[in-house]
């Protein structure tokens, strides 16, 4: 069968996991143990994305900033204790990876997560599934800058515009279109259809089987023609 791509490259957050209750929780139990106000599941969705400092960040008041540090290693100490709480792979995609699989298609998966904590969530999850899972540490910039995700394309020994890539977020978009991949947006994560759409994603889509649409041909529906800002 004719292939549209030769490589899938899946963001972990709100793509293949439903993280963000876990990371509310913790986030919420250290803001109150501060003594600052917490925040809902929805503001979580827009806090998250770019790694976690940036969530610290986004969570504190603005006027107290003074406890990042503080604020990040608690988290830190308390999310590693209950990242796995209520996260769970969205319905559908450990089957699509399968049969990415089977069909012979390499996959992969950058994420802003720290590279250990990335291969052991991977791992955890979704066992040896993946061709190869890269994280974020010193040696790359995080997203949407393309290091990571073309370490992944390398490692897959596929060219950039051979690869469609996944992901639920304006940085997911962005990253795809700095590392000359295909980028498509999934509707079941953390944002909405508009943020998606205005930040070049080629593709939309509301199901995980409709990546293997696309991959084999069959996603002309999903194409979209607006053109991303940035």
């Amino acid at each position: 069968m004719e292939k549209t791509y030769d490589a899938v490259i899946f963001d972990l957050d709100g793509t293949l996991l439903n993280t963000i209750d876990d990371l509310a929780d913790s986030a919420n139990a250290v803001l109150s143990g501060l003594g600052f106000a917490t925040h809902s599941i929805e503001e979580y969705k827009y806090f998250v994305g770019n790694g976690i400092p940036k969530l610290i960040e986004r969570c504190l008041p603005p006027d107290r900033q003074d406890m990042h540090e503080t604020a990040l290693k608690l988290f830190t100490e308390r999310y590693s204790l209950h990242s796995r709480d209520k996260t769970a792979p969205y319905p559908g995609i450990k089957e699509v990876i399968a049969e990415l699989k089977q069909s012979g298609i390499p996959t992969g998966v950058i994420t802003n997560k720290s590279h250990p904590i990335a291969l052991d969530v991977v791992k955890y999850y979704f066992g040896d599934a993946f061709d190869y899972v890269r994280g974020l540490d010193d040696t790359i910039k995080a997203k949407p800058a393309p290091d990571g995700a073309l370490s992944v394309a390398s490692a897959l020994k596929v060219e950039p515009d051979r690869v469609l890539y996944a992901g639920d977020t304006k940085t997911d978009m962005l990253t795809a279109q700095n590392a000359g991949f295909s980028p498509c947006g999934v509707l079941w994560g953390f944002r909405l259809r508009e943020e998606l759409e205005q930040n070049g994603a080629r593709y939309i889509i509301s199901r995980p089987e409709q990546i293997l649409d696309i991959i084999f041909g069959k996603g002309a529906e999903y194409e979209k023609t607006i053109s991303g800002s940035r």
